[in-house]
């Protein structure tokens, strides 16, 4: 591999010093990192030099917890979020349908609560527009989705079918279904039947359109949070279409769901050691994924008080379940991530490490919880106590999708909603991601969020609790430095530094000197990965204009 000079920059290196102005790269690695004049010679004569014309150089960003095939199915589901009341919604459902007639399913994603009258949707409102064929609609969060009649017909589900573990089939008075199927209940009936009815050129597609879509805004490396067998052949196959690698980086947790039987938890773990064990090239199994509540707009996310309606939902892991899961995985060395959204699911997930912490001794380990949405003013120390990383969204914090979420709190518990500074200034390490495709994937609209607590939805919004905002840089870190920390990979990448791998993404706007707003315009120009340019725009053309690609002829190098 050619050894490259990148000249002429503002480098901010989520490291010390935090600026420079030139890279070196050699063999898909940092080779020296400071001032333009020693670049040069450190590079020598016969390096390959790209003049990057003053723009700002940031640390590859790493989404360090996302979902990958479903991100990709997403992009090709119709967009509900902007959608801000029933009619919009109908009138996009009609039209989809209109556009494509012959589809035997109408696939939709990201609607919210408050957009649908008294935040209760029903088959009814679907069957007003498109009662033809089954009509699944993700919600913006991906607990529940929202169905129509002909989808429960398809799916089986009447007055007789039983609430699965974990989940609930919403009812009508006269309990007959009503459209609405939460956590395990979608889960179950409506993933399962997707993913039988799905083709692997369906799953493919979706990938290339995952991977296109992180290169384009400068992420180099992701972890998939609820990876699977599908996805891993999916990835596997992707892989084979590049010689045996992939243009980013890919770490994933197993999903393990909860059975009810300790026995058929405990055999789960089987597969995850054994995919840990192996030695992909393109592919590195980190360890387990448990999801052990809901989500507060649904009001399924465990709560230590009630909600404002009286209403509360139990764990989907309760702790006398978790405890030998969490400690088998802990012994095996498995890095356990937990989805933790209420103040008593991050109790229980704390407590279960605890316990892993006492059967099985000291030794080097840094466990997640995913979400901390509303956590207990304790929660931050005792996670710092047992070395345990908050995973953390900050789109998921954006003004123009809060109403609904603090309205379902009803008191002032909605007053420290994402305190992502108290985990931080307790010693915890902090990662931000995006949870796409609960979120958009762009890293740039969520480090805005992140810096401002200001919308990157809706700027008519204000800011939002705005005591619980990151600096600029700190953003920054948190999603490329602290994030590669959260992997147990801060040796590796994350920080631009010598020796590190070269990953990292070129802007064509400073937000470091023209300020936060800049983020919600700015865009990636050039994303490198282990060395190698895998996206770049050709920035002397027209931004109207310009030639944007992924390069596939960078695809042969690993970026494992």
């Amino acid at each position: 591999m050619t050894r490259t000079r990148y000249a002429n920059a503002r480098v901010f290196t989520a490291d010390e010093p935090a600026w420079a102005e030139a890279i070196v790269t050699d063999g898909g690695r940092i080779a020296f990192v400071g001032s333009d004049a020693e670049a040069a010679v450190r590079a020598g004569s016969d390096a390959a030099v790209v003049d990057l014309g003053g723009r700002v150089v940031v640390p590859g960003f790493i989404d360090a917890h996302t979902h990958l095939v479903m991100m990709g199915e997403a992009l090709g589901k119709v967009g509900l979020t902007d959608a801000r009341s029933l009619p919009e919604i109908q009138d996009r459902l009609r039209a989809a349908r209109d556009a494509d007639p012959g589809a035997p399913r109408l696939l939709g994603r990201g609607w919210l609560f408050d957009s649908v009258p008294g935040g209760a949707p029903t088959a009814a409102m679907i069957d007003a527009v498109v009662a033809d064929v089954p009509v699944y609609l993700d919600a913006n969060d991906y607990h529940s989705v929202w169905v129509n009649t002909a989808a429960l017909r398809e799916l089986g589900i009447d007055r007789e079918t039983p609430d699965p573990l974990g989940g609930r089939i919403g009812r009508g008075a006269d309990a007959e279904p009503d459209g609405m199927l939460y956590e395990t209940a979608a889960q179950q009936h409506v993933w399962t039947l997707l993913a039988d009815v799905a083709t692997d050129a369906d799953r493919d597609a979706a990938v290339e359109r995952t991977i296109a879509a992180y290169l384009a805004t400068g992420v180099t490396g992701v972890v998939d949070m609820a990876f699977d067998e599908l996805g891993l052949a999916a990835f596997d196959r992707a892989a084979q279409r590049r010689g045996g690698t992939l243009p980013i980086r890919l770490l994933a947790h197993w999903f393990v769901a909860n059975t009810g039987d300790d026995e058929q938890n405990l055999a789960q773990l089987v597969r995850a050691v054994e995919l840990a064990g192996e030695h992909r090239r393109w592919l590195r199994v980190a360890g387990i994924k448990l999801v052990l509540d809901g989500v507060i707009d649904a009001c399924t996310a465990a709560m230590r008080h009630p909600y404002g309606d009286g209403s509360n939902a139990e764990p989907i892991w309760p702790l006398e379940r978790l405890r030998p899961v969490v400690a088998a995985a802990d012994a095996a060395g498995l890095q356990v991530a937990m989805h933790a959204i209420g103040d008593l699911a991050s109790d229980v997930a704390l407590d279960a490490l605890e316990h892993a912490h006492a059967v099985n001794g000291e030794r080097p380990r840094r466990h997640r919880i995913e979400h901390l949405e509303y956590a207990a003013p304790e929660t931050a120390d005792r996670m710092a106590a047992l070395g345990v990383t908050a995973s953390m969204q900050p789109v998921h914090a954006d003004p123009a999708i809060w109403a609904n979420w603090a309205a379902m709190l009803g008191d002032e518990r909605a007053d420290r909603g994402f305190a992502w500074t108290e985990f931080r200034d307790a010693g915890a390490l902090l990662a931000f991601s995006t949870d796409a495709p609960t979120a958009p994937h762009e890293a740039l609209p969520n480090l805005y969020v992140a810096a401002t607590r200001r919308s990157a939805l809706d700027g008519s919004f204000g800011a939002n609790h705005p005591e619980y905002a990151v600096p600029l840089a700190d953003a920054f870190a948190h999603a490329t430095r602290d994030a590669a920390a959260s992997c147990l990979e801060e040796d590796e990448r994350g920080r631009i530094a010598p020796g590190l791998a070269a990953d990292f993404a070129v802007l064509d706007r400073d937000p470091f000197t023209e300020g936060a707003d800049v983020l919600l315009e700015a865009r990636v120009v050039r994303t490198v990965v282990a060395g190698r340019t895998a996206y770049e725009v050709d920035t002397d053309t027209h931004a109207g204009d310009a030639d944007e690609h992924a390069g596939d002829a960078d695809a042969e190098s690993s970026a494992a």
